[in-house]
């Protein structure tokens, strides 16, 4: 029993992880190409934390939804801004907010703030869903983060996408489950917004040739 145990923190350790440095990726690079890919990753690493949490306390209904993570974060969504970052004239995000030293010293900041946040909730329990809580809630900082500092409209909405899979784990390791209604519910509402990107970003590159939000500002009643 123990050595089950301590592969499934190990385990949880890994996946988790890799939520957190996908999300840092995320910040880190400029390709859109290359921000889409550590998105797919990411929606893997967060089916990862389902499942093992839903094998782990013999739970189905977190087990449907590492599955549903899995069509939803892996295939579909990355499939739709696929189709629009091959469509956009410009496959980089020219006009961040912050260049790249500021970007990734202000997630080192949010990271360091997660895990002073969180320290007392750590402290609570000696569970493996307990110990990486703080990872959890730094990349739901970091979603948040990007959401401010992208001015590209696909770059901008990764970074929404971020902050919902920081918040889905953040669920599964809090209560140890999810409720598949709800993360159905949350799935749904996501690919309504990334389908209405799409037809956004298709009208903002006729009329300004290109995805920057600034552009939006030119618009008028």
């Amino acid at each position: 029993m123990t050595t089950a145990t301590d592969t499934y923190r190990q385990l949880l350790d890994l996946a988790v992880g890799v939520v957190l440095v996908a999300a840092v990726l995320a910040l880190w690079r400029r390709s859109l190409h290359a921000i889409v890919r550590v998105l797919a990753l990411q929606g893997a690493a967060v089916a990862a934390v389902a499942l093992l949490v839903g094998v782990h306390h013999s739970e189905p209904r977190d087990l449907a939804a590492a599955g549903l993570f899995a069509v939803v974060k892996i295939v579909v969504i990355p499939s739709v801004l696929w189709r629009i970052v091959r469509e956009a004239p410009d496959q980089r995000e020219t006009e961040p907010l912050a260049n790249t030293a500021a970007t990734l010293l202000g997630t080192a900041v949010l990271t360091v703030v997660a895990f002073a946040a969180t320290r007392g909730l750590v402290g609570l329990g000696t569970t493996a869903e307990s110990t990486v809580l703080p990872a959890a809630f730094a990349v739901v900082l970091i979603g948040f983060f990007a959401m401010v500092v992208r001015r590209n409209a696909v770059a901008q909405v990764v970074g929404f996408l971020l902050l919902e899979n920081g918040i889905a784990v953040v669920a599964l390791l809090a209560s140890a489950g999810l409720s598949l209604g709800v993360e159905l519910a949350i799935a749904l509402d996501l690919l309504l917004a990334v389908l209405v990107l799409q037809v956004l970003t298709t009208r903002m590159q006729a009329k300004f040739g290109g995805l920057e939000l600034d552009h939006l500002n030119e618009l008028r009643d």
